[in-house]
């Protein structure tokens, strides 16, 4: 069963090319349906906390006092996360930290860590939705979600319960004969990048191309 890494970031800024830092992160480890693991760290990079940001997170300047430098939480994160594809809500947002964090902390790219967007996703599942940001899901699909908003596990918790909507939506939509288990993180990644108009064709493509795999291995 493959396991995809749900991951969420808070940060000082919108993003690192304007040196925004990160202040957070979380990761949630799931497989076969359900979530299996999780791990989160506040990061001290030594950068400052704008007033805004502290009111959006919650996130302080005195709480990243204490926080475990960004590199060694990033060298821990690429451990906890190692051969996982990985998944974000908004992933070019988290993409950006994670590479630049991750490049801060001389940690060598793990070839398996590609982004799916849940975004992205849930615009060419559901476009009668009134929004697609992580709150107005909440609000459409009525995902639990617990903790405060903006807060890195919080965030990447109902992420994962997203997700899992996607991969049953999809498996559902499409009947495909494995269910939730055969709507892989190359599937996603190629639905994502699909116009909705082309949707069917795409997930056709997909699994042409799986199956020819299948069948050289073979």
């Amino acid at each position: 069963m493959q396991t995809m890494a749900v991951i969420d970031f808070e940060t000082t800024g919108l993003g690192p090319t304007s040196g925004g830092r990160a202040t957070e992160i979380a990761a949630v480890l799931v497989r076969n349906g359900e979530i299996v693991d999780r791990w989160a760290s506040l990061m001290n990079s030594g950068a400052w906390v704008p007033p805004q940001i502290q009111a959006l997170t919650g996130i302080s300047n005195e709480m990243l006092a204490g926080a475990p430098s960004s590199a060694s939480v990033m060298r821990e994160l690429a451990r906890f996360t190692a051969g996982c594809p990985l998944v974000a809500h908004n992933a070019s947002f988290d993409r950006g930290f994670w590479q630049a964090e991750m490049a801060r902390a001389d940690v060598p790219p793990d070839p398996a860590h590609e982004f799916a967007c849940t975004v992205l996703l849930s615009r060419r599942l559901w476009p009668e939705s009134k929004g697609h940001g992580l709150g107005a899901m909440v609000r459409f699909h009525g995902l639990s979600f617990s903790g405060r908003a903006h807060r890195a596990m919080a965030d990447a918790l109902v992420t994962a319960e997203l997700l899992l909507k996607v991969k049953a939506e999809v498996a559902s939509r499409f009947a495909l004969d494995l269910g939730e288990r055969r709507v892989d993180h190359a599937l996603l990644s190629t639905l994502q990048r699909t116009p909705l108009r082309w949707l069917r064709r795409g997930l056709v493509e997909h699994l042409q191309a799986d199956s020819r795999g299948v069948e050289a291995v073979a």
